[in-house]
């Protein structure tokens, strides 16, 4: 179920994915070894190898059955001798990940305590001239207007109001969890590497939405009902059963004004030693 759901939005956010993968391909054009960690189930890993041809992309996870099915997918797609996976447990198995001349980090280092000792171990990882690709959150997504009809309206700040604090909950429950100003130029800095300046990246799906997109939504709500659901207001909690209804017309799977809008800044660092943004790193050893 988790998987795809997972694969389900990855496979939605694929746009900005592939547009981030060519970026990263024109700052390390003759990469080796690509590493991507908490890469769910390899549609990200996929589009890196399809746009580092060169290079071994390696699939980094916890999970036994997301690396199956990043497997799957790869072989679907042709992919198979050059998309590896590797199961991992971070931030414990940062060191057993190997060398890499880039690593993408894509929503995995805020689940882990300490995100500064996070960057510090994945910048110790890149090659001379290496760059490390971090996408932390972003913009709230926006999937329906400030008025639906139902409730109050402003449903979705208020409910993004608190996720915000469920995530600040969740932050410190986590092991060795660090309180840290999360300026991740700032952080990259402090890891060794030289930031760049970021870049943001939209995925925009107006209406009429499709099957696929609606059904990441009801899923999303659902989890956001299993998660949050003590936490609303009376009124918002039922503004959220009906949204999740799947024959009421009010329903985000049957409404006509449900659309996806969300945005993802990807900050990256450099490692000293290379040649500069458009060329190889110098010093780079063959992928082990």
């Amino acid at each position: 179920m988790l998987g795809s759901h997972l694969e389900r939005q990855a496979e939605l956010h694929a746009p900005y994915l592939r547009q981030a993968a060519a970026w990263l391909r024109g700052r390390q054009p003759e990469a080796r070894r690509v590493l991507d960690v908490g890469s769910g189930p390899g549609v990200a890993a996929c589009l890196l190898a399809q746009e580092f041809p060169e290079a071994e992309v390696v699939a980094v996870d916890g999970a036994p059955e997301l690396l199956e099915m990043a497997r799957a997918r790869a072989d679907a797609l042709g992919l198979g001798e050059r998309l590896r996976t590797l199961r991992a447990e971070l931030p414990e198995g940062f060191p057993a990940l190997g060398e890499a001349d880039v690593i993408w980090a894509s929503q995995v280092v805020h689940h882990l305590g300490d995100q500064r000792a996070a960057l510090r171990a994945m910048a110790g990882l890149l090659r001379p001239g290496g760059v490390l690709a971090v996408a932390e959150r972003g913009l709230p997504t926006r999937f329906l207007p400030r008025d639906i009809g139902l409730g109050r309206p402003g449903f979705l700040t208020r409910l993004d109001a608190v996720e915000e604090e469920w995530f600040t909950a969740m932050r410190a429950g986590l092991p060795g969890s660090t309180d840290t100003v999360e300026d991740w130029p700032e952080m990259l800095a402090a890891a060794g590497l030289t930031a760049a300046p970021p870049r943001s990246f939209l995925v925009d799906l107006p209406p009429p939405l499709a099957p696929g997109a609606r059904a990441h939504l009801h899923t999303l709500l659902a989890r956001r009902r299993e998660e949050l659901g003590e936490s609303l207001d009376p009124d918002d909690r039922a503004t959220l059963d009906v949204l999740l209804s799947g024959e009421d017309p009010a329903g985000v799977l049957r409404r006509p004004d449900a659309f996806y809008l969300t945005a993802f800044t990807v900050h990256t660092g450099r490692r000293a030693g290379g040649d500069g943004d458009a060329g190889p790193a110098s010093g780079a050893r063959p992928a082990p």
